[in-house]
């Protein structure tokens, strides 16, 4: 997946960004999983199941780490081992990265 986040900054410009994850990624590990790649990639945020059966997932950090982890969440086949499956992961909504925003944490 080509990463549709603006190309004009280099990879360690902080970034926050939102994506809506959709598939069979609800009581099957997905946010933990989610969490566990976010945290290695040096990111903080959060990882939340809605109502209508999506994962939203806020990540903040260096652009670089930002773009791989949603590679990671859309990736066919996952290389990651990756749990259920992912159907559609949206465009990547981006925004300001908020202040004093630490850890990854599943909502």
């Amino acid at each position: 997946m080509e990463s549709s986040l603006d190309p004009g900054t280099d990879g360690v410009q902080p970034v926050r960004v939102t994506v809506s994850v959709r598939g069979r990624v609800q009581g099957v590990g997905f946010r933990w999983w989610t969490r566990a790649r976010a945290l290695e990639l040096g990111l903080a945020g959060s990882a939340r199941n809605t109502d209508d059966g999506r994962v939203e997932v806020v990540a903040q950090g260096p652009r670089g780490a930002v773009e791989r982890l949603v590679r990671l969440l859309s990736e066919e086949p996952s290389t990651t081992r990756r749990p259920g499956a992912v159907v559609s992961v949206s465009t990547p909504l981006e925004s300001a990265p908020r202040e004093g925003v630490t850890g990854f944490v599943e909502r």
